[in-house]
């Protein structure tokens, strides 16, 4: 068992008659609840920097999805859409008719396509490092950057990753892999109904040039804000927590986003114009 931070507990729920791990901060009264959504073939693991940080302004949730961490397997890999079903399974199964939804790299396209299915079970989005879609394509280009973000991130990512890789096996990983790579998750982010934040990273190698981040950009919809952490590579709510958590607080609050100057590192928090 990890170590989890003060006021934080775990519990089991079902999804589809299997056991999912759920892990949960203290209860805020009055606050939408926030619910993280982990990445590819990771657990929940990686986002508990992150969620302890915004424990205090809403319940936060952070479970590890069907086939990962120490939840139970399925017979076969989920896709896309079944991770997405399987989120709003544990919504139900913990009683919450709408929360925040925050998701890191694969934990983007569930959160987007959770998003797209049942809209109103969503107060907003936030999508921290989102992968998927054409610049992650082909299959082969998806995996070098995959490769070229492992030598970026902290040496302590690796006792996180490294077991949660070997358990989800390199089957299951190329074969998800190679659906998130072929997800429209640009398509369905300017398609997106509830106010959304995206946050990257200046170091991600999964993302696109910075020419082409500011295009998006321009043609999302007005409640769609992006904002860079310069410094930061893909794992960002892992190796980043404090300025992740204060961009996404300060963005739940309506105020501006701006640097943190409490947190220790080179990272600076910049709003990115649209427009």
């Amino acid at each position: 068992m990890v170590d989890l931070a003060a006021g934080w507990t775990e519990r089991t729920v079902r999804v589809d008659g299997r056991r999912v791990l759920v892990r949960c901060g203290p209860h805020v009264e009055g606050a939408v609840p926030i619910l993280h959504v982990h990445g590819f073939a990771i657990s929940g693991t990686s986002l508990m920097p992150t969620a302890a940080r915004l424990a205090q302004r809403a319940w936060n949730v952070v479970p590890d999805l069907p086939g990962y961490g120490r939840s139970e397997s399925p017979p076969a890999t989920l896709g896309i859409p079944a991770l997405a079903e399987a989120v709003l399974e544990i919504l139900d199964a913990l009683a919450l008719e709408q929360v925040v939804l925050v998701g890191n790299s694969m934990g983007c396209p569930v959160v987007l396509e959770v998003a797209h299915e049942a809209p109103e079970r969503v107060h907003r989005v936030v999508l921290a490092s989102p992968a998927g879609g054409m610049y992650n394509q082909p299959f082969v280009r998806g995996l070098w950057q995959l490769v070229k973000d492992a030598t970026r991130e902290s040496p302590a990512m690796a006792r996180t990753a490294v077991p949660d890789y070997l358990r989800f096996g390199p089957v299951n990983t190329l074969r998800l892999f190679d659906e998130l790579v072929r997800f429209p998750s640009q398509e369905r982010m300017l398609r997106l109904g509830v106010p959304a934040l995206a946050v990257i990273g200046s170091r991600d190698p999964m993302m696109p040039p910075p020419w082409r981040v500011l295009e998006v950009a321009r043609l999302a919809p007005d409640h769609v804000t992006l904002a860079v952490i310069v410094g930061a590579a893909h794992a960002m709510n892992f190796s980043h927590p404090g300025e992740l958590s204060h961009v996404v607080g300060s963005w739940l609050d309506g105020v501006p986003i701006v640097d943190d100057p409490d947190e220790p590192g080179e990272s600076r928090v910049l709003q990115v114009p649209r427009g």
